[in-house]
């Protein structure tokens, strides 16, 4: 189970993070995120950063990124995290990205899932999910909920995260 925690805001700058040598050169981005209020976070984003909808993202785009809570992380500031998932805002779909216990509710208790026959279950790499969705980590992609505690919803797709 990872503790997911995220950012949300606008990408303020997009650079190119080189290694010792040059090793790995441009397989490494640095993302930096303004929110509301003005704090920024900067963002590590390797080749296995998970791209939710596989989009590109550019400076201006509203994004959030997720990244371990449990991880250690570097006492700099802005504060710099290995982004584990990146979500750009979209206004016809919503996102949640959380453990969903053996009820398929979210550890928060904000978000149930009621699956459907028509629901897309698949792993990262775009295969198939065959298995049981419950006790996971899942990226929940879904429409309207209703507005009682916990939410409830049939998600268009899940993605488990293994």
């Amino acid at each position: 189970m990872t503790n997911f925690y995220s950012f949300h805001g606008t990408i303020t700058m997009i650079s190119d993070l080189v290694g010792h040598n040059g090793e790995g050169e441009g397989c490494n981005k640095l993302i930096s995120i303004q929110n509301e209020v003005g704090a920024i976070v900067n963002f590590v984003v390797s080749p296995s950063t998970y791209f939710v909808d596989h989009v590109m993202v550019a400076i201006g785009d509203r994004v959030t990124g997720y990244y371990d809570g449990n991880a250690p992380a570097i006492l700099i500031y802005p504060p710099q995290y290995p982004a584990l998932i990146m979500v750009k805002d979209s206004p016809y779909q919503n996102v949640k990205i959380d453990y969903f216990n053996s009820q398929l509710e979210s550890s928060d208790g904000r978000l149930r899932l009621n699956i459907s026959p028509f629901t897309q279950k698949l792993l990262t790499n775009g295969q198939p999910f065959t298995r049981n969705l419950a006790n996971r980590d899942l990226i929940v992609i879904y429409g309207p909920a209703t507005k009682s505690i916990p939410a409830q919803t049939t998600p268009y797709r899940i993605i488990v995260w293994c």
